[in-house]
Protein backbone atom coordinates (compact mmCIF):
# COMPACT_ATOMS: atom_id res chain seq x y z
CA UNK A 1 0.00 0.00 0.00
CA UNK A 2 1.39 3.39 -1.04
CA UNK A 3 -0.24 6.22 0.95
CA UNK A 4 0.23 9.90 0.33
CA UNK A 5 1.05 12.31 3.13
CA UNK A 6 -0.36 13.56 5.37
CA UNK A 7 -1.23 10.05 6.44
CA UNK A 8 -4.41 10.97 8.30
CA UNK A 9 -6.76 13.76 9.37
CA UNK A 10 -6.41 12.99 13.09
CA UNK A 11 -3.99 11.09 15.33
CA UNK A 12 -6.36 8.23 16.17
CA UNK A 13 -7.07 7.61 12.48
CA UNK A 14 -3.33 7.33 11.79
CA UNK A 15 -2.77 4.90 14.66
CA UNK A 16 -5.56 2.67 13.34
CA UNK A 17 -3.85 2.65 9.94
CA UNK A 18 -0.57 1.54 11.53
CA UNK A 19 -2.37 -1.22 13.45
CA UNK A 20 -4.12 -2.43 10.29
CA UNK A 21 -0.87 -2.54 8.32
CA UNK A 22 0.85 -4.54 11.06
CA UNK A 23 -2.10 -6.89 11.61
CA UNK A 24 -2.35 -7.79 7.94
CA UNK A 25 1.43 -7.71 7.32
CA UNK A 26 1.17 -5.12 4.58
CA UNK A 27 4.17 -3.36 3.07
CA UNK A 28 3.47 0.37 3.34
CA UNK A 29 5.19 3.42 1.96
CA UNK A 30 4.09 6.96 2.87
CA UNK A 31 4.77 9.66 0.29
CA UNK A 32 7.62 11.31 2.20
CA UNK A 33 10.03 11.01 -0.71
CA UNK A 34 12.91 12.76 1.07
CA UNK A 35 13.38 9.50 3.01
CA UNK A 36 14.62 7.92 -0.22
CA UNK A 37 16.78 10.86 -1.29
CA UNK A 38 20.52 10.21 -0.95
CA UNK A 39 21.41 13.84 -0.25
CA UNK A 40 18.72 14.15 2.43
CA UNK A 41 19.99 10.97 4.05
CA UNK A 42 23.56 12.29 4.03
CA UNK A 43 22.52 15.63 5.52
CA UNK A 44 20.48 14.01 8.29
CA UNK A 45 23.24 11.52 9.12
CA UNK A 46 25.74 14.37 9.29
CA UNK A 47 23.58 16.23 11.79
CA UNK A 48 22.66 13.15 13.79
CA UNK A 49 26.32 12.19 14.20
CA UNK A 50 27.15 15.60 15.67
CA UNK A 51 28.34 17.34 12.54
CA UNK A 52 27.15 20.74 13.77
CA UNK A 53 27.33 19.97 17.48
CA UNK A 54 24.23 20.02 19.66
CA UNK A 55 21.22 21.11 17.63
CA UNK A 56 19.26 23.60 19.71
CA UNK A 57 16.98 24.95 16.96
CA UNK A 58 15.41 23.39 13.86
CA UNK A 59 13.40 25.64 11.55
CA UNK A 60 11.23 25.00 8.50
CA UNK A 61 9.45 27.40 6.17
CA UNK A 62 6.62 27.61 3.69
CA UNK A 63 6.79 31.07 2.12
CA UNK A 64 4.57 32.13 -0.76
CA UNK A 65 2.75 35.42 -1.24
CA UNK A 66 -0.88 34.64 -2.14
CA UNK A 67 -2.23 38.14 -1.42
CA UNK A 68 -4.81 39.36 -2.27
CA UNK A 69 -6.99 36.72 -3.94
CA UNK A 70 -5.42 33.43 -2.83
CA UNK A 71 -7.59 30.59 -4.11
CA UNK A 72 -10.47 32.95 -4.83
CA UNK A 73 -13.94 33.00 -3.40
CA UNK A 74 -16.22 30.99 -5.72
CA UNK A 75 -19.88 30.55 -4.72
CA UNK A 76 -21.42 27.24 -3.77
CA UNK A 77 -23.14 25.62 -6.75
CA UNK A 78 -24.68 22.42 -8.04
CA UNK A 79 -22.21 19.58 -8.37
CA UNK A 80 -21.15 18.76 -11.95
CA UNK A 81 -23.03 15.88 -13.55
CA UNK A 82 -19.85 13.81 -13.87
CA UNK A 83 -18.76 14.38 -10.25
CA UNK A 84 -19.95 12.29 -7.27
CA UNK A 85 -19.81 14.91 -4.52
CA UNK A 86 -21.08 12.55 -1.84
CA UNK A 87 -18.34 10.02 -2.57
CA UNK A 88 -15.75 12.77 -2.76
CA UNK A 89 -16.68 13.94 0.75
CA UNK A 90 -16.49 10.42 2.16
CA UNK A 91 -16.67 10.57 5.98
CA UNK A 92 -16.41 14.38 6.01
CA UNK A 93 -19.50 16.48 6.85
CA UNK A 94 -22.04 17.01 4.07
CA UNK A 95 -21.72 20.57 2.77
CA UNK A 96 -22.74 22.27 -0.50
CA UNK A 97 -20.50 21.71 -3.50
CA UNK A 98 -17.76 24.32 -3.90
CA UNK A 99 -15.04 23.89 -6.49
CA UNK A 100 -12.40 25.06 -4.01
CA UNK A 101 -13.19 21.99 -1.90
CA UNK A 102 -12.21 19.65 -4.73
CA UNK A 103 -8.93 18.90 -6.51
CA UNK A 104 -5.82 20.18 -4.77
CA UNK A 105 -7.53 23.14 -3.11
CA UNK A 106 -9.26 20.88 -0.60
CA UNK A 107 -6.06 21.45 1.40
CA UNK A 108 -7.37 24.86 2.44
CA UNK A 109 -10.35 23.40 4.38
CA UNK A 110 -10.23 21.74 7.78
CA UNK A 111 -12.76 19.01 6.93
CA UNK A 112 -10.13 17.46 4.67
CA UNK A 113 -6.73 18.88 5.61
CA UNK A 114 -4.64 20.95 7.99
CA UNK A 115 -3.43 23.39 5.36
CA UNK A 116 0.26 23.86 4.64
CA UNK A 117 1.09 22.66 8.15
CA UNK A 118 0.07 19.13 7.18
CA UNK A 119 0.87 19.55 3.47
CA UNK A 120 4.46 20.83 3.33
CA UNK A 121 4.97 20.80 7.08
CA UNK A 122 4.89 17.01 7.33
CA UNK A 123 7.69 16.78 4.75
CA UNK A 124 9.83 19.15 6.78
CA UNK A 125 9.00 17.53 10.11
CA UNK A 126 10.12 14.25 8.59
CA UNK A 127 13.55 15.75 7.87
CA UNK A 128 13.73 17.28 11.35
CA UNK A 129 12.80 13.99 13.01
CA UNK A 130 15.32 12.12 10.87
CA UNK A 131 18.13 14.56 11.61
CA UNK A 132 17.42 14.72 15.34
CA UNK A 133 16.93 10.98 15.73
CA UNK A 134 13.50 11.68 17.24
CA UNK A 135 9.97 10.79 16.22
CA UNK A 136 7.74 12.91 18.46
CA UNK A 137 7.81 16.20 20.37
CA UNK A 138 7.31 16.73 24.09
CA UNK A 139 5.11 19.81 23.71
CA UNK A 140 3.65 22.17 21.10
CA UNK A 141 2.00 25.55 20.75
CA UNK A 142 0.92 27.62 17.77
CA UNK A 143 -0.35 31.05 16.76
CA UNK A 144 -1.75 32.27 13.48
CA UNK A 145 -4.82 32.87 11.41
CA UNK A 146 -6.31 34.20 8.20
CA UNK A 147 -4.75 37.65 8.36
CA UNK A 148 -4.77 39.13 4.87
CA UNK A 149 -5.73 36.85 1.98
CA UNK A 150 -9.25 37.44 0.67
CA UNK A 151 -10.58 34.02 -0.25
CA UNK A 152 -12.81 31.31 1.21
CA UNK A 153 -10.06 29.28 2.87
CA UNK A 154 -10.41 28.14 6.47
CA UNK A 155 -6.75 27.45 7.25
CA UNK A 156 -4.31 30.22 8.21
CA UNK A 157 -2.41 32.32 5.72
CA UNK A 158 0.07 33.16 8.49
CA UNK A 159 1.21 30.65 11.09
CA UNK A 160 3.99 29.97 13.58
CA UNK A 161 4.30 26.61 15.32
CA UNK A 162 6.77 25.81 18.09
CA UNK A 163 7.59 22.29 19.27
CA UNK A 164 9.87 21.17 22.11
CA UNK A 165 11.82 17.98 21.36
CA UNK A 166 13.85 15.68 23.61
CA UNK A 167 17.50 16.64 23.70
CA UNK A 168 16.78 20.33 24.28
CA UNK A 169 15.78 21.25 20.74
CA UNK A 170 13.16 23.75 19.67
CA UNK A 171 11.60 23.23 16.26
CA UNK A 172 9.52 25.76 14.35
CA UNK A 173 7.38 25.81 11.23
CA UNK A 174 6.81 29.25 9.74
CA UNK A 175 4.04 29.59 7.17
CA UNK A 176 4.09 33.02 5.55
CA UNK A 177 1.58 33.23 2.71
CA UNK A 178 1.22 37.02 2.57
CA UNK A 179 4.88 37.82 1.91
CA UNK A 180 7.52 36.35 -0.36
CA UNK A 181 11.01 37.32 0.86
CA UNK A 182 12.99 34.12 1.50
CA UNK A 183 14.18 32.96 4.90
CA UNK A 184 17.46 31.29 5.71
CA UNK A 185 20.13 30.76 3.08
CA UNK A 186 19.36 30.09 -0.58
CA UNK A 187 15.65 29.74 0.25
CA UNK A 188 16.40 26.69 2.38
CA UNK A 189 13.37 24.63 3.38
CA UNK A 190 14.86 23.33 6.63
CA UNK A 191 17.72 24.58 8.78
CA UNK A 192 19.29 22.79 11.72
CA UNK A 193 21.21 25.13 13.98
CA UNK A 194 23.92 23.53 16.09
CA UNK A 195 26.52 24.80 18.52
CA UNK A 196 29.24 24.47 15.87
CA UNK A 197 27.33 25.65 12.80
CA UNK A 198 24.18 25.26 10.74
CA UNK A 199 22.97 22.84 8.08
CA UNK A 200 20.61 24.25 5.45
CA UNK A 201 18.65 21.69 3.42
CA UNK A 202 17.24 22.80 0.09
CA UNK A 203 15.21 20.92 -2.49
CA UNK A 204 18.37 19.95 -4.41
CA UNK A 205 21.15 19.73 -1.82
CA UNK A 206 22.48 20.89 1.52
CA UNK A 207 25.04 23.27 2.92
CA UNK A 208 27.09 23.56 6.11
CA UNK A 209 27.90 27.04 7.41
CA UNK A 210 30.37 26.90 10.34
CA UNK A 211 30.14 29.18 13.36
CA UNK A 212 33.25 30.93 14.64
CA UNK A 213 33.77 29.96 18.28
CA UNK A 214 35.85 31.47 21.05
CA UNK A 215 37.13 29.95 24.28
CA UNK A 216 36.71 33.26 26.11
CA UNK A 217 33.79 34.07 28.36
CA UNK A 218 31.46 36.82 27.22
CA UNK A 219 32.70 39.92 29.09
CA UNK A 220 30.80 41.94 31.63
CA UNK A 221 30.20 45.04 29.53
CA UNK A 222 30.63 48.42 31.18
CA UNK A 223 30.37 52.00 29.86
CA UNK A 224 33.38 52.94 31.98
CA UNK A 225 35.89 50.71 30.19
CA UNK A 226 35.13 49.39 26.70
CA UNK A 227 38.54 47.74 26.35
CA UNK A 228 37.40 44.71 28.35
CA UNK A 229 35.04 43.63 25.56
CA UNK A 230 37.22 44.32 22.53
CA UNK A 231 39.30 41.21 22.66
CA UNK A 232 36.83 38.57 23.65
CA UNK A 233 36.56 37.24 20.08
CA UNK A 234 40.32 37.17 19.52
CA UNK A 235 41.49 33.75 18.41
CA UNK A 236 37.97 32.65 17.51
CA UNK A 237 37.85 30.01 14.79
CA UNK A 238 35.59 27.49 13.11
CA UNK A 239 35.79 23.94 14.43
CA UNK A 240 34.01 22.34 11.45
CA UNK A 241 34.50 22.79 7.71
CA UNK A 242 32.18 24.58 5.34
CA UNK A 243 30.52 22.18 2.95
CA UNK A 244 28.11 22.26 0.05
CA UNK A 245 26.51 19.21 -1.52
CA UNK A 246 24.13 19.00 -4.44
CA UNK A 247 21.91 16.02 -5.01
CA UNK A 248 19.92 16.73 -8.12
CA UNK A 249 16.26 17.65 -8.40
CA UNK A 250 13.88 16.21 -5.82
CA UNK A 251 11.58 13.60 -7.35
CA UNK A 252 9.75 10.44 -6.35
CA UNK A 253 11.52 7.85 -8.51
CA UNK A 254 13.86 6.62 -5.75
CA UNK A 255 10.93 6.44 -3.34
CA UNK A 256 8.87 4.41 -5.81
CA UNK A 257 11.85 2.11 -6.40
CA UNK A 258 12.24 1.51 -2.66
CA UNK A 259 8.53 0.72 -2.36
CA UNK A 260 8.60 -1.81 -5.21
CA UNK A 261 11.75 -3.46 -3.87
CA UNK A 262 10.11 -3.84 -0.45
CA UNK A 263 6.99 -5.36 -2.01
CA UNK A 264 9.28 -8.15 -3.16
CA UNK A 265 11.54 -8.38 -0.08
CA UNK A 266 8.79 -7.67 2.52
CA UNK A 267 11.17 -5.38 4.38
CA UNK A 268 10.09 -2.08 5.92
CA UNK A 269 10.03 0.78 3.44
CA UNK A 270 12.10 3.92 3.93
CA UNK A 271 8.95 5.82 4.94
CA UNK A 272 7.12 2.99 6.67
CA UNK A 273 3.64 3.77 7.94
CA UNK A 274 4.85 4.22 11.54
CA UNK A 275 7.28 6.92 10.37
CA UNK A 276 4.51 8.58 8.38
CA UNK A 277 2.18 8.43 11.36
CA UNK A 278 4.69 10.01 13.72
CA UNK A 279 5.53 12.80 11.27
CA UNK A 280 1.88 13.49 10.57
CA UNK A 281 0.96 13.39 14.27
CA UNK A 282 3.46 16.15 15.09
CA UNK A 283 1.68 18.40 12.60
CA UNK A 284 -1.80 17.34 13.71
CA UNK A 285 -1.20 18.12 17.38
CA UNK A 286 0.08 21.55 16.31
CA UNK A 287 -3.25 22.10 14.58
CA UNK A 288 -5.00 21.20 17.85
CA UNK A 289 -2.80 23.69 19.71
CA UNK A 290 -3.76 26.39 17.21
CA UNK A 291 -7.50 25.68 17.39
CA UNK A 292 -7.54 25.50 21.20
CA UNK A 293 -5.07 28.38 21.70
CA UNK A 294 -3.09 26.12 24.00
CA UNK A 295 0.35 25.01 25.10
CA UNK A 296 0.00 21.22 24.95
CA UNK A 297 2.24 18.59 26.54
CA UNK A 298 2.39 15.33 24.59
CA UNK A 299 2.69 11.74 25.84
CA UNK A 300 4.24 9.94 22.89
CA UNK A 301 3.54 6.43 24.12
CA UNK A 302 -0.11 7.03 24.97
CA UNK A 303 -0.59 9.52 22.12
CA UNK A 304 -2.52 11.83 24.39
CA UNK A 305 -2.13 15.31 25.83
CA UNK A 306 -1.31 15.24 29.52
CA UNK A 307 -2.36 18.79 30.44
CA UNK A 308 -5.55 19.43 28.48
CA UNK A 309 -8.29 16.81 28.43
CA UNK A 310 -10.52 18.91 26.20
CA UNK A 311 -7.80 18.97 23.55
CA UNK A 312 -7.72 15.15 23.56
CA UNK A 313 -11.21 15.15 22.09
CA UNK A 314 -9.68 16.62 18.92
CA UNK A 315 -7.42 13.60 18.38
CA UNK A 316 -10.33 11.90 16.62
CA UNK A 317 -13.45 12.96 14.71
CA UNK A 318 -16.85 11.46 14.05
CA UNK A 319 -17.30 10.00 10.60
CA UNK A 320 -20.40 10.92 8.62
CA UNK A 321 -22.73 7.87 8.41
CA UNK A 322 -22.58 5.33 6.94
CA UNK A 323 -18.78 5.64 7.17
CA UNK A 324 -17.16 4.27 10.32
CA UNK A 325 -13.64 4.41 11.72
CA UNK A 326 -12.46 0.78 11.81
CA UNK A 327 -11.91 -0.69 15.26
Amino acid sequence: MYVEKPLSLCVEEGRRMVEAARKHKRVTQVGLMRRSSAFCRDACEFVRKGGVGQVTVARAFHIQNEFPKGIGNPPNEEEPKDFSWDQWLGPAPKVPYNKNRTFYRFRWFYDYSGGQLTNFGVHYLDLIHWALGQDAPLAVTALGGKYAVQDNREVPDTLEVLWQYPGNTLATFSQFNCTAAPAGINSGEVELRGTKGTVYIQSNGWQVVPDVLTEHEFPARTPIDRTVERGWREGAKAVIDARKETGGKMDTSDHARNFLDCVVSRELCNADIEIGHRDTSAALIAEVALKTKSYLEWDTKAEKFTNNEAANARLRYDYRPPYQLPT
